[in-house]
């Protein structure tokens, strides 16, 4: 099973564990019968929908077009909507403990999701045909030799990419991990950070990385021990460098420093 090692500005590499091919096989069954399911209800609403309607109207042939439509657009954004809103997973993903991350190991943003979605030829090949086959629509089989020559391309890449990244990953910069690595992010100064979150010290950048690494030992040992002295002492130390003065605890100061660092640091 494959590992990649992540080097941070943090002078820290996060190892983590590349998502076993096993794993994304059965994520992307339980995701494709999800889809199954929503088409079978899709069908029949629109079928219930069409019943009684004039099919040589003009007028009712636009209605019914547009709620075709709108019956397929979930299929096709199924992937995109859950890793945008669901932090890198779908219902698959999740069930099998893998995520989608950029390449810095942190939360992949909506450009990179939206790029993973365009070339999600490996997703799209098996619907296409379950949707021509139930809608008749004759043109979309047209376009099906092209998705397998990109599947068999996906294919190719995850064999012998060392990361197993397909093509979607390379475009966008991303790739899809096993969520149970041994390396914790608690482990290290690397957080995840909210795209809304607003810095409140953006002097720490004047801190060395060996300096964040020794405010994120201090916190620790001071959590595990109990003596938050050197917790006092490494904020008044802190304060003094960065010229800052605030009413923080000295805990909650070096705090949100780290959480500063983490998203300056990550979105330079």
């Amino acid at each position: 099973m494959g590992k990649i090692s992540i080097p941070t500005t943090f002078n820290i590499d996060i190892e983590f564990e590349v998502a076993p091919f096993p794993s994304r096989m059965f994520a992307w069954i339980i995701d494709f019968i999800i889809q199954v399911f929503y088409i079978i209800i899709a069908i029949n609403i629109y079928l219930k929908l069409a019943s009684g309607r004039n099919s040589w109207d003009i007028a009712t042939g636009y209605d019914m077009w547009a709620v075709e439509l709108l019956l397929i657009l979930p299929v096709f954004l199924y992937h995109l909507v859950c890793e945008i809103f669901w932090n890198g997973q779908s219902i698959g993903k999740k069930l099998m403990g893998i995520r989608v991350v950029n390449d810095n190991g942190g939360k992949i943003s909506p450009p990179q999701a939206m790029i993973r979605w365009l070339l999600r030829a490996s997703d799209l090949s098996i619907p296409f045909i379950i949707l021509s086959i139930l809608f008749s629509f004759s043109n979309i089989l047209s376009v099906l030799s092209i998705t397998t020559m990109l599947f068999i391309a996906d294919l190719v890449l995850i064999a012998f990419n060392k990361a197993s990244k397909r093509m979607g990953d390379l475009a966008a910069g991303t790739m899809l991990i096993k969520l149970n690595t041994k390396s914790s992010l608690d482990d290290t100064i690397f957080m995840e950070m909210s795209d809304n979150y607003v810095p409140v010290f953006p002097q720490v950048m004047k801190l060395s990385d060996r300096d964040i690494n020794t405010m994120k030992t201090i916190l620790d040992t001071a959590i595990k021990t109990g003596n938050y002295n050197m917790v006092a002492n490494a904020s008044d130390k802190v304060k003094n460098a960065l010229a800052i003065q605030n009413d923080m605890s000295p805990y909650d100061f070096l705090e949100t420093l780290l959480k500063d660092y983490n998203y300056i640091s990550t979105r330079q």
